[in-house]
C-alpha cells in the first residue's frame, strides 16, 4: 500500500504500483466474472474489464433497452451475454450490479446460483447493510466484496479511455475462500480504478447516500435553482442568471477545482471574488448544517433506504420518474441552460 497525507491524516492507498494490471489478470485468470444489470454501473465496468482482458460476461433481461445495447457494445447473445440467472449460474464473480430495487427483487432466484467459493461483488453498501429492509443475506460460502467507483458508470468508462482512472473504495464483508481481498483488489484495477482506498460496506453506504443527497446532486440543485430565481427575481435575464448560477461553475470554476484544489481556484479569481467567498462560505457552510445533520440521520437509520425501495418498487414507478425530470427538464433555468449549451462554439459547428 502507499501511504498518503490527506490534511494530517494518514491513509494507505492501492495503486497500480502495487497492483499491476498484469498482476490483477493473473489474480483473475481463472475467474468467470458476470455482470448483472446493464444499465448505470454495468456498461462501464463490463467494457473496461473486457478491454483489459479479462474474462467477463453480462447478464440482462431480454428485450430490453439495456440488452440491446449490450449487443450494440459487442456483447453477443448466447456467448457473453445472457438472461441474469444464466450469467450468474456461469460465474465464479457475480457482480451485482442492478438497481438497488432490482436486487431486491431478484435475490431470491440469484442467490440459488451462487456455487461455493463464488464471490458476490457489490458497488455499493445498500442491500447488505439494509438488508433487514432488503432481504439481501448472501450464504457463508462464498467471498463477500465490494468495488464502488467514485462517479457515474459513465465517467467509469470515459476515465477509463482517456487514461485517468477513476477513484474507487473497496471493502471486504465476508472472506470464505481466503483470496476475498486479493480479488476485490483485481476487480477495482481491472474496471479502471485510479487508486482503491479502504472502507467499510456500511461508511460506503452512509457517505455515498449523504453525497447523492447532499453536495452531488440534491444540494447542488437546489442551490442552483435558489440563485437562479433570486436573479430573475430582480430582472436579470435568463442568459445571465444561468450563466452567472451554472455556466461559469461548470466550464470554468470547478476545472480549477479539480486541477489543484479549492485554495488554488481561489488564488486565480479576481481579489472581489476572493474576498467575497471567504466572507460568505461560513455563511453559506453554517446555515446548510441543520439539513446536513437531518439528512445523515436519515440514512443511518434507515429511511432514505426505505424511502428508495417504496419509491422504485411502485408500478408506475417510472411514469412518476419521467414527471419529475420532465418539470426540471422543462423548468425555465434549464431551457436556459439548453439555449445556452447550444452557443458553445463546439456545438454550432455541428
Amino acid at each position: 500500500m502507499t501511504q498518503i497525507n490527506f490534511g494530517g491524516v494518514v491513509e494507505e492507498v492501492i495503486t497500480s504500483d502495487e497492483l499491476s494490471l498484469q498482476k490483477a489478470r493473473e489474480v483473475l485468470s481463472n475467474e468467470m466474472v458476470a455482470v448483472l444489470g446493464y444499465g448505470v454501473q454495468g456498461p462501464g465496468q463490463a467494457l473496461n474489464m473486457r478491454d483489459n482482458g479479462i474474462n467477463v460476461i453480462v447478464g440482462q433481461r431480454e428485450k430490453s433497452k439495456s440488452w440491446d445495447r449490450a449487443v450494440e457494445d459487442g456483447f453477443v447473445p448466447g456467448k457473453t451475454l445472457f438472461p441474469l440467472m444464466e450469467a450468474a449460474r456461469s460465474a465464479t464473480v457475480v457482480q451485482y450490479l442492478l438497481s438497488d430495487a432490482g436486487q431486491v427483487t431478484t435475490w431470491p432466484k440469484i442467490k440459488e446460483c451462487l456455487n461455493e467459493g463464488d464471490a458476490l461483488y457489490f458497488s455499493h453498501g445498500f442491500g447488505i447493510v439494509f438488508r433487514e429492509q432488503t432481504g439481501i443475506i448472501p450464504p457463508e460460502n462464498v467471498d463477500v466484496i465490494m468495488v464502488a467507483p467514485k462517479g457515474s458508470g459513465r465517467t467509469v468508462r470515459t476515465n477509463f479511455l482517456d487514461g485517468s482512472g477513476i477513484n474507487s473504495s473497496f471493502a471486504v464483508h465476508q472472506d470464505f475462500t481466503g483470496r476475498a481481498r486479493q480479488r476485490t483488489l483485481a476487480l477495482g484495477i481491472a474496471v479502471g480504478s485510479g487508486y482503491l482506498f479502504p472502507t467499510t460496506f456500511e461508511n460506503e453506504v452512509y457517505s455515498d447516500l449523504t453525497g447523492e443527497r447532499g453536495v452531488l446532486l440534491g444540494c447542488l440543485a437546489g442551490v442552483m435553482e435558489a440563485q437562479y430565481n433570486l436573479l430573475r427575481s430582480h430582472g436579470h435575464s435568463p442568459s445571465e442568471a444561468f450563466n452567472e448560477t451554472v455556466e461559469e461553475l461548470t466550464q470554468s470554476l470547478i476545472r480549477l477545482v479539480a486541477e489543484n484544489g479549492m485554495d488554488w481556484m481561489y488564488s486565480n479569481c479576481s481579489t472581489t471574488a476572493q474576498r467575497g467567498a471567504l466572507d460568505w462560505a461560513p455563511k453559506f457552510r453554517d446555515a446548510v448544517v441543520p439539513v446536513f445533520d437531518e439528512l445523515y440521520q436519515k440514512v443511518i437509520s434507515g429511511k432514505e433506504t426505505q424511502r428508495v425501495l417504496e419509491a422504485n418498487s411502485a408500478a408506475d414507478y417510472r411514469e412518476k420518474l419521467q414527471k419529475e425530470l420532465d418539470i426540471m427538464k422543462n423548468s425555465e433555468m434549464w431551457q436556459a441552460g439548453a439555449a445556452v449549451r447550444s452557443l458553445r462554439p463546439e456545438n454550432r459547428k455541428k
